[in-house]
């Protein structure tokens, strides 16, 4: 059983969002990350760089293969984890904590109540 933390948002795309202010913080989800096995590299976008909903952000590599990221929601990129440019691997270990990706200040914070809940998720990945 994947674990799926309460007080989050999730996507179909197996990603998830934790809410921080007027951010978001952005990270693949424990499914995904096992899913992937064992991630060896990251593509990281740069800070400042906006993206529309659905717009690829990163790119994970795993030894199993090459996965997009994507912006759960339009916004702009405001911090990237830096620490995932040596240590991709901490996608696997701590998804939910040190592995996050990247924060953005959305265009419109309301549409995270759009977003899967944990019971949502749960049942999107049959769990």
């Amino acid at each position: 059983m994947s674990e799926i933390p309460d007080g989050l948002y999730y996507t179909k795309e197996h990603e998830w969002m934790k809410i921080e202010g007027d951010e978001v913080m952005i990270g693949i989800t424990d499914h995904a990350q096992n899913a992937l096995t064992d991630i060896v590299y990251i593509e990281l976008p740069e800070a400042g760089e906006s993206h529309p909903d659905m717009g690829e952000i990163a790119i994970v590599e795993s030894v199993k293969s090459a996965s997009p990221i994507f912006a759960p929601l339009a916004g702009e990129i405001t911090e990237v984890n830096e620490d995932l440019e040596d240590e991709p691997e901490l996608m696997n270990q701590d998804p939910y904590g040190r592995g996050w990706i990247l924060k953005m200040r959305l265009e419109n914070p309301d549409a995270v109540s759009d977003m899967m809940s944990p019971a949502d998720y749960k049942s999107e990945i049959g769990e």
